[in-house]
């Protein structure tokens, strides 16, 4: 299904995320991985969760969540979201402390893609399903106002003027 627009701003950001996990994945998937690039990449892990991450699981546990646990079919899997937000924000910190490793990273990266496409896969079809087009405008608005309100830093908080 075609993702609604007032979805895109939080499908974009989970592409910035997918493509941390490739990365991850691929460097650190090899027999004796570099342990620069181990650092490297719980520096890069840091960096997005300061910059974009904690501000995307903000926008969905405090605008999305609320609205999607209107529909009693949502429930537990905004139940299952919320859990993973907590383990993925205990992994994130992990990593600013370069705690993680090799093992970890690829944990983190391999927990971080499955949550989102859970939430592209499953949540947002299913509130393109369940919500009416002025229940998806208003939750689109919402999100941007979060957005704008939250502080967010840089060009990932530049949301595209609605049509």
């Amino acid at each position: 299904m075609l993702r609604d627009k007032n979805l895109v701003p939080l499908s974009h950001q989970h592409q910035h995320c997918l493509a941390l996990c490739v990365r991850i994945q691929r460097a650190l998937s090899v027999p004796s991985p570099d342990p620069a690039e181990v650092t490297a990449l719980e520096a890069e892990v840091d960096t997005l969760f300061q910059n974009e991450v904690r501000f995307h699981f903000d926008a969905e546990d405090n605008v999305l969540f609320p609205v999607a646990s209107e529909y009693q079919t949502l429930r537990p899997l905004v139940a299952e979201l919320q859990d993973e937000h907590r383990s993925l924000r205990r992994q994130a910190t992990a990593a600013s402390d370069r705690g993680l490793g090799v093992h970890g990273m690829l944990d983190f990266a391999a927990a971080l893609s499955a949550h989102i496409r859970k939430e592209e896969r499953q949540l947002f079809e299913e509130c393109q399903r369940l919500m009416d087009p002025s229940r998806l405008a208003e939750l689109g608005a919402a999100l941007d106002q979060h957005f704008v309100a939250s502080g967010m830093p840089g060009a990932t908080c530049a949301l595209p003027p609605r049509s």
